[in-house]
């Protein structure tokens, strides 16, 4: 297992990897994702555009099995911005975390740990950034498909210093996994202060 970083345009031979991996990991709960391939590697190209992207890859051998990204909030859409505009935020000053995904079989070795320790370490390196922060999806505890053995992330994400802020919040819409139409998920944000660290 090795972990390797990339940067803006050196991000672009891996988009496919991301996609499939967005696609695979995503299927599970919470998120219950019923993406394709396609729309990923559109959406994943912003990340290619921006000069302060960063990919974290794990390798096992010369196969990608997880990845996390990162990008400065300034580039990301409108509906992850308003609401820190909306509650007095700077987005110039945050760096967001896009996503980790990991496939299961390389889960519990520490990668996950280094996904953030990585992306945070580049936010700092910039030095315009005052926080990282990244958005979640809310489920109900009795929702369907969440699985009996479901162990929720909020305990480690708070062991990494990260801040449940649940009046920063956005909604986002995709299809779920055996569902005909996209409808609105609601999510809210995470947020660590890294000028002090």
């Amino acid at each position: 297992m090795r972990i390797e970083v990339r940067q803006g345009r050196a991000i672009g031979p891996h988009i496919g990897d991301l996609a499939r991996l967005r696609t695979e990991v995503f299927r599970a709960f919470p998120y219950l994702y019923e993406g394709s391939p396609g729309y990923e590697e559109s959406y994943l190209a912003t990340y290619a555009r921006s000069e302060e992207s960063l990919f974290v890859l794990a390798f096992d051998g010369e196969t990608v099995v997880g990845a996390s990204t990162g990008v400065p909030m300034s580039e990301e859409t409108e509906a992850f911005k308003a609401p820190f505009r909306t509650g007095g935020w700077n987005p110039e000053r945050i760096f967001y975390f896009g996503e980790s995904v990991l496939l299961p079989a390389w889960r519990g070795r520490g990668i996950g740990v280094r996904f953030f320790e990585e992306r945070e370490a580049h936010a700092r390196r910039a030095g315009r950034f005052d926080h990282c922060c990244f958005c979640a999806v809310e489920r109900p505890q009795d929702h369907p498909l969440r699985p009996a053995d479901y162990v929720p992330l909020a305990a480690f994400w708070s062991r990494r210093g990260y801040v449940h802020r649940p009046e920063l919040r956005t909604e986002f819409s995709w299809r779920d996994v055996g569902e005909e139409a996209e409808t609105a998920k609601p999510m809210s944000f995470w947020m660590k202060d890294i000028s002090r660290c």
